[in-house]
């Protein structure tokens, strides 16, 4: 049940997606209707192979939905000239792998987007510094990403994602490669991040030990939003 009295950053009506396989076709997402409230972070759960990753890909512009529509930080994604654009200007992303440069240090790695984006290096460095302090990385700004635990390497990415001041950070198994207590710290970044009236985070997980971090849990089954919980309305036990 959606609630009327939010503002969203994310609305989905009607999406589907197919993708070609042999002689036909197979649709991956069924008529998908989700919504997700801005200032608060959604997690996406449910078994391996559901959707998941192809619903948030669609979100974020780096998929386009075979049928129903898609509104991203107030954009229309099917109507939209330049997804490029619009991801890196709007969206910041999170992995389960990091996907750092070997080559560059720390502020280097996360100040990437800036760069992107066409600011000079030392400029974005200099920003991607402040944001890694935040976290708690002021001693490991000018380490190499195989000087870094597994978790600082998170730490530089969530960095990454948040550099560019996105409305949308869409995380994909961003604990799973992390032991249980560095994860439940990277969450709890993340939770800090969403708390804005302008941004939203989707982390989409298997990890049910973070699932006391969202103000919103969706279920997929099948292609399908199965359920949605919120934290509001004492709900969210009912998922796991």
């Amino acid at each position: 049940m959606m609630v009327s009295n939010r503002s969203f950053a994310v609305r989905c009506s009607g999406v589907t997606k197919s993708f070609p396989a042999g002689d036909g076709h197979v649709e991956v997402l069924h008529g998908i209707n989700f919504e997700v409230p801005a200032g608060e972070l959604t997690m996406l759960v449910g078994p391996s192979g559901c959707g998941k990753t192809t619903l948030i890909s669609i979100i974020a512009g780096i998929l386009s939905a075979t049928a129903g529509t898609v509104e991203t930080c107030g954009k229309l994604i099917t109507q939209l000239s330049d997804e490029v654009a619009f991801r890196r200007r709007s969206v910041g992303f999170v992995f389960q792998q990091y996907n750092l440069l070997p080559a560059l240090t720390a502020e280097e790695n996360a100040a990437i987007p800036l760069v992107a984006a066409g600011i000079p290096m030392g400029v974005a460095a200099t920003k991607a510094a402040q944001i890694l302090e935040q976290i708690g990385m002021t001693a490991h700004l000018r380490k190499l990403p195989n000087q870094l635990s597994g978790g600082e390497q998170q730490r530089v990415a969530i960095a990454r994602a948040f550099v560019h001041a996105p409305q949308l950070i869409v995380c994909d198994e961003p604990t799973a490669a992390l032991d249980a207590d560095t994860g439940q710290t990277v969450v709890q970044i993340l939770k800090q991040a969403a708390v804005a009236p302008d941004r939203a985070v989707i982390v989409v997980t298997h990890d049910t030990c973070i699932f006391r971090f969202a103000d919103n849990i969706a279920r997929m089954e099948d292609g399908r939003i199965g359920s949605m919980r919120s934290a509001a309305h004492g709900e969210l036990a009912e998922v796991a």
